[in-house]
């Protein structure tokens, strides 16, 4: 395809293992894909590409030099066309889509790509979508939720790229059971993997439980009835009030996590006045699209033993072990 490939290839020494290393009762999601027993095993994502040019900007350059290992695309925004194909142009990276049932910022807005009469449970009285999570919770049914992310994969689809994975914009795929479980289905439909938790650990599914996800009895139900493979834990950049304190915030996250497979999301995106003009966030953004660079943070992530993944090379683990 005359892309770039990244730099950091699919199977490291340290994800090589031997007899001895093969974990007979793995505990982790990361052991269970048979990365070795109590690595800390992450995927760093960049979310809310094709929100805006900067954004893509950003995540070209990351994915291309291979300091970060996956991307997501929202389709319903005005960029999202131009980087899906970019994407095509680039089939050996790792981009998925990040589920929009969203709009968040004050001026800078976007509608449904489904027909607005089919789903008007989504769309708010400028007929975009609901600026927060509980409006649209309050307000659409889970079969329009259905409706829009089957049109939003539908139309990655018709502009001639099939996702690598699917995941939710702003946690709303969470906001209510009843649209975890229509996320989980679209997800097994397509063979398109989620970033479905594994909530069977108690201590996750208490935090995320405490941080207001819905995630009752049903919901664990279902997580467990899930067919695609899971992630351990799922956690965000650090947000900091300077660029060090950034990387120093994001150092505690790496240090405080448990063994097994993390996606950590992020928002990068180049610092243009078109950026400050759409969100107040543009200054974490900013930092978000230098950090994985900075020398620092690459010596850290060695020193620490970090394997790094995709959800290319999830899928391929775990189709290899069915």
């Amino acid at each position: 395809m005359g892309c770039k490939e990244k730099k950091t290839p699919a199977t490291t020494p340290e994800t090589t293992m031997t007899n001895s290393e093969i974990n007979k009762n793995p505990s982790t999601w990361a052991e269970k894909l048979g990365w070795p027993e109590g690595k800390k095993v992450i995927l760093l994502h960049a979310d809310d590409i094709g929100m805006c040019p900067e954004a893509n900007i950003a995540a070209k350059k990351q994915l291309t030099t291979g300091v970060i290992q996956s991307a997501a695309v929202m389709i319903p925004c005005p960029n999202a066309q131009e980087f899906i194909s970019w994407a095509k142009e680039n089939q050996k990276l790792d981009i998925g889509l990040h589920l929009t049932l969203t709009s968040e910022w004050k001026t800078y807005r976007w509608g449904t790509v489904s027909d607005k009469a089919e789903v008007p449970g989504l769309l708010d009285e400028e007929h975009k979508m609901w600026h927060e999570v509980p409006q649209v919770v309050q307000h659409a049914t889970a079969t329009e939720v259905e409706k829009e992310i089957r049109a939003q994969i539908e139309q990655s689809l018709a502009w001639g790229y099939r996702p690598d994975h699917i995941d939710t914009h702003m946690g709303t795929l969470f906001g209510h059971p009843s649209y975890v479980n229509v996320y989980m289905k679209v997800a097994q439909e397509y063979g398109i993997p989620a970033n479905i938790i594994d909530i069977s650990n108690p201590k996750v599914l208490a935090e995320f439980r405490s941080k207001g996800y819905p995630m009752d009895d049903s919901v664990v139900e279902m997580s467990e009835a899930y067919t695609l493979p899971k992630l351990d834990y799922f956690t965000s950049v650090p947000k900091a009030k300077t660029y060090d304190e950034k990387i120093t915030n994001f150092k505690k996250l790496i240090g405080s996590l448990d063994s097994g497979l993390t996606e950590i999301i992020f928002h990068p995106s180049v610092l243009t006045e078109n950026l400050k003009g759409i969100t107040n966030s543009w200054e974490q953004r900013s930092w978000e699209a230098q950090m994985f660079s900075d020398p620092e943070l690459i010596q850290f992530f060695k020193e620490e033993g970090i394997i790094f993944t995709n959800w290319r090379e999830i899928m391929e683990r775990f189709q290899k072990q069915k």
